[in-house]
């Protein structure tokens, strides 16, 4: 069964070894043959800043897309980029794995509109708002009780600022879709108020099933679904179960109870994958991108259909990206140096 995934932050760890390691094989959780053995079809790159350490998020940033194109240059014979619903299709026909950009943290714009447009430009397709620091576009759904020491089941109210509203319609004008996953409740609504078109929370579960402000609430979900977006399952022990007693088999069956919640609530078309994959600790149950149709089997056991199964595992995701991407889009380096 093809696989979209919409999160892992494995760029940061390419970018971190530097030559010593590359995307065809590595020892991260993804690399493409690991991909290939789980016969997926897409996997988003996330371009992830931590801005609380950063001198220049929008600097390191720029450095990170330049070794996704390195990779994807040395690699071209097996994946290729996307930027539009149309290079998706050619690549499957091509026999190619999807790669599609995507930016963890907002802060990366510096609150300037140009700096989103010529990410844009650079092959960006989605894009969080926030990570867990407040920064010009809004502040994330993690409140500190003292420093370092996070609030996990604590919501934020706050919005928006005005700038992340304007950031959000330019986003949406210009076909970035917006990313909630770590964002605030109020800053999930004002997503929800100032779009149209559909958003996703690429890497985020039911807050109903484990209680953490990473999760979506059952209203947020039900929202979702109204609006044609979907929410990635993370496979982040934590936002699964109780992770201290969690061994593989109720890992699964934590996953597999993530989606049954949200498919009663926002129906299954708001299921899809968003693994976290190289920026979780090890999941024993699924350790690597090869393990993910162990996903499917737990699916199955749930009672999930196979045409549900194949809509939680791809196609609700290339729905979303049919509507939000079109057929035509301003293209970025195609790979090549």
């Amino acid at each position: 069964m093809k696989i979209a995934d919409m999160h892992c932050d494995t760029l940061l760890h390419l970018y971190g070894q530097g030559k010593k390691t590359g995307l065809r094989e590595n020892g991260c959780h993804v690399d493409i043959s690991k991909m290939q053995r789980a016969d997926y079809l897409i996997q988003n790159f996330a371009v992830f800043i931590d801005a609380g350490a950063s001198g220049n998020p929008f600097e390191d940033a720029m450095a990170v897309i330049d070794r996704y194109y390195q990779e994807l240059a040395a690699n071209a014979d097996r994946i290729a980029p996307v930027f539009s619903w149309k290079d998706i299709q050619e690549n499957q026909r091509n026999g190619k794995l999807c790669a599609m950009l995507t930016l963890e943290e907002g802060a990366v714009i510096k609150g300037r509109l140009e700096y989103l447009r010529n990410f844009h430009r650079l092959g960006v397709r989605m894009m969080t708002l926030t990570w867990n620091y407040e920064n010009e576009l809004g502040v994330p759904n993690l409140i500190w009780k003292s420093k370092g020491v996070p609030a996990l089941s604590a919501r934020n109210p706050k919005g928006l600022t005005s700038m992340g509203i304007q950031a959000v319609e330019e986003m949406e004008r210009v076909g970035i879709i917006p990313d909630v996953s770590h964002l605030s409740d109020g800053g999930f609504w004002d997503v929800a108020k100032h779009t149209r078109k559909p958003f996703v929370a690429s890497h985020s579960n039911a807050e109903a099933v484990c209680n953490v402000s990473r999760n979506l609430t059952d209203d947020m979900i039900r929202c979702l679904g109204e609006r044609g977006g979907v929410m990635g399952l993370n496979l982040a022990a934590g936002f699964l179960t109780d992770p201290e007693s969690a061994d593989p088999e109720t890992l699964l069956a934590a996953a597999a109870g993530h989606v049954a919640h949200a498919a009663d609530v926002g129906g299954v078309e708001v299921c899809a994958l968003g693994s976290d994959l190289d920026g979780i600790g090890t999941n024993p149950a699924v350790p690597d991108a090869s393990f993910m149709p162990r996903i499917a089997d737990a699916l199955k056991k749930k009672g999930f259909h196979e045409s549900e199964i194949e809509k939680v595992f791809y196609k609700n995701v290339l729905r979303v990206y049919r509507e939000t991407l079109g057929d035509v889009a301003v293209h970025g380096p195609k790979g090549r140096e």
